[in-house]
Formats: C-alpha cells, sequence, structure tokens
C-alpha cells in the first residue's frame, strides 16, 4: 500500500503508472490572501486522487480535512465502480466518526468537503468513480470544454435547481457559503453523489475547492486549461488566477490526466488491494 501523504501549503507533481495508465497530476494549494490557516488538503497517491476542504476553524479544520483523506486513502483500486462505490461509502462513514471525535476551540464542529475521483475497471476499460460530498468540486476537461461532474451540496444550488437563482445570482449571493453536506459539522451519515465516466487519455479532471470557483468562473478556468501545455502550468495559472481575483479563502487544486502506456514501458502498478 504507497503511504499516504495530505499536500497543504504545497505545489507538487507526480506520474503514476497504473492499471495500464501513465496518470500524470499537479496539485497546488495555497492558504490564499485573507485567511490565516489553510484548512483545505489534498491527496494523490497511485489511482486516487481527492481534495478536501476542512471547516471548525483552524486547527479543526485542518484535522479534519486530514482525517477524511488519511480515511479515503485506504479505497482500493482496480475495482468495478460499484464495489468501488461501496467501498468510498464505507470509508466515509469511517471519516465521519473520526472528525466526530475532534474537539473544537471555538464549539464549532469540525466537518470538511471531499471531492474525488478513484481508478476502476468496466469490463477491462479503466473508468473513473468521482464522488463528492460538500462545494467542492469535480470537472471534466474533454475536447475543449470544461464541464462540472459534481453537484454541489450548498443553499444556493437547491434554490438554482429549484429556478429561484440562476448561477450568476449564486456567485453572489449571501448563502453561497452555506453546505448542506459534510463530513462532520454535526450532520447525519454522510451521504456523498457518484459519478463513472471512462479514463481516456487526453481528457483532464480537475478537482477544487471552492476557493477556486469562487473566484474564477467555469469560461475563466476553461481558458487557462486550454492554454496550458502541462497540469503543472494549469495548476499554478489557475492558483495564481485566484490570487489576482482577491483569493479570500484557502484555494487547492488537483488536475490529472492519463495517457495509455506503450509497450516500452515498465509494466504499470498492480491495483491494490
Amino acid at each position: 500500500m504507497t503511504e499516504a501523504k495530505i499536500l497543504r501549503d504545497e505545489a507538487v507533481t507526480g506520474r503514476d503508472e497504473v492499471a495500464g495508465l501513465a496518470v500524470d497530476w499537479a496539485v497546488f494549494c495555497h492558504v490564499g490572501r485573507v485567511r490565516e490557516a489553510n484548512e483545505d488538503g489534498a491527496l494523490a497517491i497511485p489511482g486516487r486522487y481527492i481534495v478536501a476542504d476542512g471547516m471548525g476553524g483552524h486547527d479543526s479544520g485542518e484535522l479534519a480535512s486530514e482525517a477524511a483523506l488519511l480515511t479515503l486513502s485506504e479505497v482500493p483500486i482496480g475495482e468495478n465502480a460499484a464495489d468501488a462505490r461501496a467501498h468510498i461509502t464505507e470509508l466515509l462513514e469511517t471519516a465521519q466518526e473520526r472528525i466526530g471525535e475532534l474537539g473544537t476551540e471555538t464549539g464549532r464542529r469540525a466537518g470538511t468537503t471531499a471531492t474525488g475521483i478513484v481508478l476502476t475497471t468496466d469490463e477491462g476499460v479503466p473508468h473513473w468513480v468521482a464522488f463528492n460530498i460538500g462545494d467542492s468540486r469535480t470537472y471534466l476537461f474533454s475536447a475543449g470544454e470544461l464541464r462540472q461532474v459534481s453537484i454541489d451540496h450548498s443553499q444556493v444550488q437547491e434554490l438554482v435547481t429549484a429556478g429561484y437563482l440562476t448561477p450568476e445570482q449564486a456567485r453572489v449571493d449571501s448563502r453561497r457559503n452555506v453546505i448542506t453536506r459534510a463530513l462532520g459539522a454535526g450532520m447525519a451519515t454522510p451521504v456523498a453523489d457518484y459519478f463513472s465516466f471512462e479514463a481516456k487519455p487526453g481528457d483532464t479532471i480537475l478537482l477544487c475547492s471552492d476557493g477556486l470557483d469562487g473566484e474564477l468562473t467555469d469560461d475563466e478556468i476553461a481558458v487557462i486549461l486550454e492554454a496550458s501545455p502541462d497540469n503543472e502550468v494549469a495548476a499554478a495559472a489557475l492558483i495564481e488566477a485566484a490570487l489576482e481575483s482577491g483569493a479570500h479563502d484557502n484555494v487547492t487544486v488537483a488536475i490529472v490526466s492519463v495517457e495509455a502506456l506503450s509497450d516500452g514501458d515498465e509494466s504499470a502498478d498492480e491495483p491494490e488491494a
């Protein structure tokens, strides 16, 4: 089992060979221009790439995001989508219990969002299983188009879905930071959304905390991804753009892309149990 390391206040890149694919990734995590502490965190280990945005104030939010990421690092890769979803669900419940044991100096309960992708197989074809709980996001950038895969668990998203707000109004609404699902934060059993799509060479997946999409529109994000020659440049450019916009919150991005291993490449890692 690959040792899990929480990425926070870092800019890290890597390349994993797993399940017949080469997975290139970049994770950039920044405290922003306003917050004193960074409660965001990210995880990047072969076949598992996750972003978490902690809440609860200073140490508590940091510990909540760390607990979620370390727990979710245990999900196996290479399973079929149904088994992967079942394992993620079990681990989210475990993370909920661990976060519930954390105390806070402010009396607010520690909590965190979580969104990520896990590499699975479907009839021998590599697929990503994406999951999210809270308002951190998973995007798919394919053929020059950006699509939000996840659906925010937030009050303003519910109002958008019901037709009371437009997406543009939701971006500036005073309730935009009120989330309706989280790990911990005194909420009931965690309920995540799941999405599955093929791990296609040439596609790019963007995971981010709301510190990014709170500062940049989807169109602005897409322009940066389109103009960037690789994941490292894209991640750096997204962080810089968020900082230029004020970076009122911690901002974390994880960018993941895949390519098929050629016959000359070394054997890919075997799926882990």
